[in-house]
């Protein structure tokens, strides 16, 4: 027996080397980028007779050749693979006819919008095969840019790895008068970053060994193409990356550590530019950078080394030693000029936590928040409306995870014990916590109250969320209690 029990661990501990010998990815210096990188076009509207802008959406299945001569089976917006670019000024009403042409049940949440709860998109406002769902709310928010995809409970990984995502763009006035980088698809330039596996003319879905993150594929989507490239003909070129991936943290740089300045997060601009070599960005999360172009230069964004705060084994199996080939940026012999960066862009638009009159607490647990799965008829906490909180949360677990809050952004005023790095210095909505972190948020809750209908707050690596990481809470008037929500409203 002992000689049996010998060799079964010599077998196991052989498999288990080999899975992790095998797990990690590089497409680092294979990539030829013969593939023009894909703008989302810029989505339609009218402006109806009261000044509202309409869109319209149209949630539907198709087939997308992402490899020559290969029709893989996908979702999108208007077409068969993500959607248009959406985008209205601060101060609009914007309504959006949002009909499922699906053969399931799903939602369109509005990422980073601050909206009415029943505007929100959650799990709670589902719309049925050949049904409409027409949310309206006037922009009341900074420039940024923001996000749409499904939120159907326990199905949201599958609905947004299929292609179902675009982005929403915020315009104001302080950032129009900027000199920066603004003609959309020339110097403005949106990159929707997925991960996604191809097999067999297909996007393989499956978990790998040991992936307690989630789906990680192997390659890399930009706005839906394989490895592609951009013609740049100005000096300066403005990146809004979204990461748009289910579980991969990703880690922007360029393949020659090229400076960029990195002048937004999830809510919009920053008080001023900030020079940086590399940008972490977990599920959800977005960024805008700057980078300067030479005349002839081509420049390779990478993503490679991210930091997950993790040990050795989770890293591997979290996508942390995978190295890809994102896209090339290729610069013309001539480039048209472009003006100086400005010094200072915007004021802070988040609370500073000098008024908080609530402070609460979040354990971050896999597939629990405060050790407690999702539940659509549960008021997980009740917010007084025109108040500040100071939100405590904790990774908990030895997993990573992120915490995404829907409504408000929020400002980072204290990251794993010391004040947040660069990157979260902004208005965030989203945020990466390593195992064992402490990150403390401060928020303020101003818009409509609504006791019956709840927002979310979630682990946004999408397979965690749809496992139950994830709770609700519910904006009130003083001296007002929660109701009870009542599942799903379905749209007619």
């Amino acid at each position: 027996m002992g000689a049996v029990a010998l060799t079964f661990v010599v077998v196991v501990s052989g498999i288990v080397t080999w899975v992790y010998a095998s797990a990690d990815i590089s497409t680092v210096g294979t990539t030829d980028f013969g593939r023009t990188l894909n703008i989302p076009p810029l989505a339609t509207s009218t402006v109806e007779p009261d000044g509202t802008r309409a869109f319209d959406l149209q949630m539907q299945s198709g087939t997308t050749e992402f490899n020559s001569g290969t029709q893989a089976p996908t979702s999108g917006f208007n077409g068969s693979y993500l959607g248009p670019t959406l985008r209205a000024e601060r101060g609009e009403k914007v309504r959006v006819r949002v009909r499922n042409n699906l053969t399931e049940s799903s939602s369109v949440h509005w990422h980073g919008m601050h909206l009415p709860a029943r505007m929100d998109g959650g799990p709670h406002q589902m719309i049925e095969p050949g049904a409409t769902w027409t949310p309206e709310w006037t922009v009341a928010q900074p420039a940024s840019t923001l996000w749409y995809h499904p939120h159907p409970h326990g199905a949201t990984e599958d609905h947004v790895r299929r292609g179902l995502a675009g982005l929403f763009l915020v315009d104001d006035a302080a950032a129009s008068s900027l000199p920066l980088p603004r003609d959309y698809g020339v110097d403005d330039i949106p990159l929707i970053v997925q991960d996604v596996r191809l097999r067999d003319g297909r996007i393989d879905e499956t978990h790998g060994a040991f992936r307690d993150v989630g789906f990680l594929g192997d390659q890399l989507l930009v706005n839906g193409t394989l490895a592609p490239h951009l013609d740049v003909g100005d000096e300066l070129v403005r990146l809004r990356l979204l990461n748009a991936s289910t579980a991969r943290v990703h880690n922007f740089h360029f393949a020659d550590d090229k400076p960029f300045a990195f002048i937004a997060t999830d809510g919009g601009l920053l008080p001023q530019p900030e020079t940086m070599t590399a940008l972490r960005l977990s599920p959800g999360e977005r960024a805008e950078i700057v980078v300067r172009m030479l005349p002839g230069e081509r420049a390779v964004l990478r993503d490679s080394d991210v930091d997950l705060g993790t040990n050795f084994w989770t890293t591997r199996f979290s996508g942390g030693d995978d190295r890809f080939d994102v896209m090339e940026l290729r610069a013309a012999a001539q480039l048209r000029p472009s003006p100086e960066l400005p010094t200072h862009l915007v004021a802070p638009s988040t609370p500073d936590g000098s008024d908080v009159a609530t402070e609460r607490h979040f354990s971050l647990t896999f597939g629990k928040i405060n050790n407690a799965e999702m539940a659509m008829d549960r008021v997980d906490a009740t917010v007084v409306r025109g108040t500040t909180e100071k939100w405590i949360v904790r990774n908990d677990d030895g997993t990573p995870h992120n915490f995404h809050v829907h409504d408000v952004q929020f400002r980072v005023i204290d990251y794993a014990g010391a004040p947040p790095p660069a990157e979260l210095r902004g208005a965030k909505d989203t945020i990466y916590l390593p195992p064992n972190t402490t990150v403390t948020l401060v928020m303020r809750f101003d818009g409509p109250s609504d006791p019956n209908t709840p927002y979310m707050y979630h682990c946004h690596l999408l397979w965690h969320e749809d496992l139950g990481m994830m709770g609700q809470f519910v904006v009130v008037e003083p001296g007002q209690s929660a109701g009870t929500p009542t599942g799903h409203h379905h749209a007619n």
